[in-house]
């Protein structure tokens, strides 16, 4: 008889180890592959430096993007339905959307001291580095909550109003002046730094997935206990 995937027994049953290693293997190859056509000369006017940064930053900030995205329909599943799956899922996105929004801003400000500015204030750089913030807060309001249903109702509602961030992260570049520039500036028009960088958005969503779903297996049976 299968198990519901409300359930977190269920919910344990499903992210298979099987698919878990092809999520991971998937990514590192897609990785590779995009470090391999970079190599190829891109013609596009940008330095060394410039591709490395972007080729960490742009996908690494798109990445902390989905990830707040995800968790915040698995917040909406929580505040309507109550389904420890849901919450589950959101604990289980939590510290990867930290590293992802850490690897962001890191590399992010790496390309502004390039340029001669280490912080500035980038709209672009404040906002990912609320997105942070909130992935770290949903992850301390879980670990300090005394009662579970309590704890995971704050997380939801933490992480929906957080949601409001999704879109001023993308459109800060077009409501104010910063030093932040789209990524199709920083690569030009050369198609390998397109494919590139496609290479790598994705290879960072298959690992990411990966860790998702691990984690997902790992702690379903600590909360079933």
């Amino acid at each position: 008889m299968p198990m519901p995937l409300s359930s977190p027994s269920g919910l344990a049953a499903r992210p298979a180890p099987r698919l878990v290693r092809a999520l991971a293997s998937g990514g590192v190859l897609l990785g590779l592959a995009a470090l391999a056509i970079v190599i190829v000369p891109a013609g596009a006017g940008a330095s060394a430096s410039d591709y490395a940064i972007l080729f960490l930053h742009v996908p690494a900030a798109w990445l902390s993007l989905l990830l707040f995205g995800a968790a915040a329909a698995c917040a909406a599943v929580t505040v309507a339905t109550r389904r420890p799956a849901a919450a589950m899922a959101m604990q289980a996105i939590a510290p990867v959307g930290v590293v992802a929004s850490v690897l962001a801003l890191w590399t992010g400000l790496a390309g502004q001291r390039a340029t001669g500015a280490w912080w500035g204030w980038d709209a672009r750089l404040v906002c990912e580095l609320v997105l942070l913030l909130l992935f770290a807060g949903a992850m301390a309001l879980r670990s300090v909550g005394a009662e579970p249903a309590r704890a995971q109702l704050a997380v939801a509602v933490l992480v929906l109003v957080g949601a409001l961030n999704i879109p001023m992260v993308y459109l800060t570049v077009d409501w104010w002046n910063t030093l932040h520039e789209r990524a199709a500036a920083g690569v030009g028009r050369s198609p390998y730094a397109v494919a590139a960088m496609a290479a790598m958005t994705l290879a960072f969503c298959m690992s990411a997935g990966a860790v998702v779903l691990a984690r997902l297996h790992r702690g379903a049976p600590k909360e079933q206990e």
